[in-house]
C-alpha cells in the first residue's frame, strides 16, 4: 500500500511540473498517519482553493479550501473506510504571489464511515466530525502539510470514543 502512495505521489509530481503557469486551484493529496492507538491511516483528497482573500495585511492573508476525501483506517486485521468533506479556514503568510508561502490552518467538516469500532474504540455512529488544525508550506505546485486530526460523533450516540490522528500530507496544486 505505501509503495503504491509513493509511486502515485511521483507521477502526480511529474505531470504536475507542466500545470504550475495555469493554476487552476484544484489539488490532489494522497496522506499517511497514525492514530494513538497504532491505527494507520491512509487518505487521498481533492482539494479546491477558495478564489478569495481576507483579511490582508504586509504579513499575510486569510483563504482557504474545500477537500473531499477518501480515508482508510487500518488496525491488526481490521478496517474502516470513510469518505469527508471539509471547508478549511488558513492563513497564508506573504503574498499570493511568493513562491513559498507557510500556513496555518483549522476547519470542521463531515465524515461517513462504514464501520464505527476499530482499534478497541467504540464511535457509536457511522457520522462523524472531523477537525483538524495543522500547518504547512507551498513551494510552488507543491503543498506539504502536518495536521492533527480528531473524529468524533460529538456525542450525538455513546459511547463517544473519538479518534485523535497525526496526518502528514502532500498535495499537487494544479
Amino acid at each position: 500500500m505505501i509503495k503504491r502512495l509513493v509511486i502515485l505521489v511521483v507521477v502526480l509530481i511529474l505531470m504536475g511540473g507542466s500545470a504550475v503557469a495555469e493554476e487552476t486551484g484544484y489539488g490532489i493529496s494522497l496522506g499517511y498517519g497514525e492514530a494513538d492507538t497504532d491505527i494507520d491511516i491512509y487518505r487521498v483528497g481533492i482539494k479546491k482553493d477558495w478564489p478569495v482573500q481576507w483579511l490582508e495585511t504586509q504579513v499575510g492573508y486569510v483563504s482557504g479550501y474545500f477537500e473531499l476525501s477518501y480515508n482508510r483506517w487500518e488496525f491488526d486485521d481490521q478496517d474502516t473506510n470513510g469518505v469527508a468533506f471539509s471547508p478549511v479556514f488558513a492563513y497564508y503568510f506573504g503574498d499570493k504571489d511568493n513562491s513559498i508561502r507557510p500556513y496555518i490552518e483549522g476547519g470542521i467538516g463531515v465524515t461517513y464511515i462504514d464501520e464505527y469500532r476499530i482499534g478497541g474504540r467504540n464511535l457509536s455512529t457511522n457520522f462523524q466530525f472531523e477537525d483538524r488544525i495543522g500547518a504547512g508550506v507551498r513551494w510552488g505546485f507543491i503543498d506539504l502539510n502536518f495536521r492533527y486530526m480528531h473524529y468524533s460523533n460529538a456525542s450525538i450516540k455513546g459511547p463517544n470514543d473519538g479518534i485523535d490522528i497525526f496526518l502528514f500530507t502532500t498535495s499537487i496544486q494544479f
